[in-house]
């Protein structure tokens, strides 16, 4: 229960004392309240928090798993998590550049301020890729400089921000630590098992069918894991649309390299992936965004579901002979 500090006075003042401490027991240190509150920007990155905070936190995400994290609205309400949270656990990389740090700034909540115990940045915990080796600029289309953001599509870099998730959580909740700890070492045992399982399997695909197509450059970490070689992005530069010339250059290294295979995530525009599909007689796979938190998927799960996609899309071609 939450009481507006005005009309708690008032009811301190008329309750008999007896039942003024009734209601702070009651009504304060209750379980939510006792719990650390965890603000995470992803999805994915919500769902590993969860993982490894088991019921010691309590776990908000402000992007859908199925919105394009550059894009948000930096609407008011999103506000509020940030106001009352121990920890924010963003991405980094300049993902939520657009739209994040004045929702921070304006949250006046000094535990989670850039630099502080309260903010943590998931890519300081990864291998980045791509990192740009010349200066960058809006000619280039949306270039990160320090490196690709999307590396939660790889579960080597999950287990990489579990550890930095477990590590931030104890120094936080020092009561907990050892939970913290036991907790994120039986999760990457898990996911190492599905990280050398789904590589392996990936493997035994004929190296002339792992090649793909996608449609954003934000796929370049699945693709490492998996081994799989993007000959072309039909999106010609980072955020930008393809034109007539680009799609037909797509086309013809579809066709002069074997590739069959469209990746593409559901929040990206799909009419020319589909047109491509059908001219180089391919298949056009959605894989997830994100964790379906909200529906009680975990971040394995998601990333199982997002490799079964991958392998059943290239499989299907491989075996069609195409």
């Amino acid at each position: 229960m939450y009481v507006k500090k005005s009309r708690r006075t008032a009811l301190t003042l008329a309750l008999p004392l007896a039942l003024v401490i009734s209601l702070v027991v009651v009504g304060y240190p209750s379980d939510a309240a006792a719990k650390l509150k965890v603000v995470a920007t992803l999805s994915d990155l919500g769902a590993l928090a969860r993982e490894i905070g088991g019921p010691h936190i309590h776990v908000t995400t402000l992007v859908p798993h199925d919105a394009d994290a550059h894009y948000i609205d930096a609407r008011p309400n999103l506000m509020l998590p940030l106001s009352r949270a121990d920890l924010v656990i963003v991405n980094g990389l300049q993902l939520e550049v657009g739209w994040l740090p004045p929702l921070i700034r304006n949250s006046r909540n000094g535990k989670i301020q850039a630099g502080t115990p309260g903010y943590l940045a998931a890519s300081f915990f990864v291998r980045r890729l791509q990192v740009p080796t010349q200066k960058v600029s809006r000619v280039m289309g949306d270039v990160h400089p320090g490196g690709n953001p999307h590396f939660t599509h790889d579960p080597r870099a999950g287990i990489a921000i579990s550890k930095a998730i477990a590590r931030r959580l104890s120094a936080l909740d020092p009561a907990h630590a050892k939970d913290y700890a036991a907790r994120q070492s039986a999760w990457a045992k898990r996911a190492t098992k599905l990280v050398n399982t789904q590589a392996q399997r990936f493997a035994k695909l004929p190296a002339a069918k792992r090649v793909v197509v996608s449609y954003h450059q934000s796929l370049a970490y699945l693709f490492d894991w998996l081994k799989l070689k993007e000959i072309a992005t039909i999106e010609p530069r980072p955020g930008i649309p393809p034109n007539p010339g680009h799609t037909a250059n797509v086309l013809s290294k579809m066709r002069a390299t074997g590739a069959r295979t469209i990746v593409t995530e559901p929040y990206y525009p799909q009419t020319v992936s589909k047109t491509l599909a059908r001219l180089a007689k391919g298949t056009l796979v959605k894989i997830p965004g994100g964790t379906r938190l909200g529906k009680g998927e975990t971040y394995l799960q998601r990333i199982k579901r997002t490799s079964d996609a991958l392998y059943a899309a290239i499989a299907k071609t491989h075996k069609a002979g195409k």
